[in-house]
């Protein structure tokens, strides 16, 4: 290869590098400001009891009753924050902080797990379109860095561009999870005011909980996004040296 071909992917990979570093640094910082959020309103609403002395599994159940789903299990789970709804088994998954816990996090938390069984009771579309691209995503998320990798030191467009793919799929994911996540929460909250499971007060603390929360997955995205652009500025740059 010519000297300048090699002194041209150096150049647009530098250049590439250096958008990347630029616009990561405010996304890291999303992102630990996100997580620290998370944690310290969780921290700060799992102090306080709710009113009514109901639990997160409690919460939960009222959500669904609600809405009139059926045949959802609402189950303890080991570890914290591991709270989920498995679509598999249909049961929602409560960690140990929020099952048996009366706080206001734990009615807020439980809530959200019960917007997503309500979500998949009523079909909801995006969820639905989550669902079926879980496969691809895997798949992306499985082989983009490998053939990435080798693209970029092997210098193979070709591989390259299937790794860009690739990692495409999983910034799609994310951006296909976000409606998903902020509806469950939406539910959550309509949920708790109309039963009443929280005061006032105590409903402002949920939301705030649940907006962290919200937060990380945004954060997440812009991650991802930004990785995706900085591969294609890569892939650009070389395919410009070459022409």
């Amino acid at each position: 290869m010519p000297y300048y071909s090699y002194y041209s992917y150096g150049y647009g990979d530098f250049l590439a590098n250096n958008i990347y570093v630029l616009l990561l640094i405010p996304v890291i910082i999303l992102s630990v400001w996100a997580q620290a959020k998370v944690s310290s309103n969780f921290k700060k609403y799992s102090k306080e009891r709710n009113q009514r002395g109901l639990t997160g599994a409690q919460a939960a159940q009222e959500v669904l009753r609600m809405n009139g789903v059926t045949g959802v299990n609402v189950l303890p789970v080991s570890g914290n924050l591991t709270d989920h709804y498995n679509p598999t088994d249909n049961n929602i998954y409560l960690s140990d902080g929020v099952y048996s816990a009366t706080t206001v996090a734990a009615v807020g938390v439980a809530a959200h797990e019960a917007g997503h069984a309500v979500q998949y009771a009523e079909g909801y579309a995006p969820i639905r379109i989550r669902n079926a691209f879980v496969p691809v995503a895997q798949f992306g998320s499985k082989f983009s860095f490998v053939l990435l990798l080798i693209g970029m030191f092997m210098y193979s467009q070709s591989l390259f561009l299937i790794g860009i793919i690739l990692f495409s799929f999983t910034s799609l994911f994310q951006f296909i999870t976000l409606p998903v996540e902020f509806d469950a929460s939406r539910r959550a909250l309509v949920g708790i005011d109309q039963r009443g499971l929280l005061t006032e007060d105590e409903l402002s603390g949920a939301k705030k909980v649940l907006s962290a929360a919200a937060w990380t997955y945004v954060a997440a995205l812009l991650m991802s996004l930004v990785q995706l652009l900085r591969f294609v500025l890569i892939f650009a740059g070389r395919q410009g040296s070459r022409d």
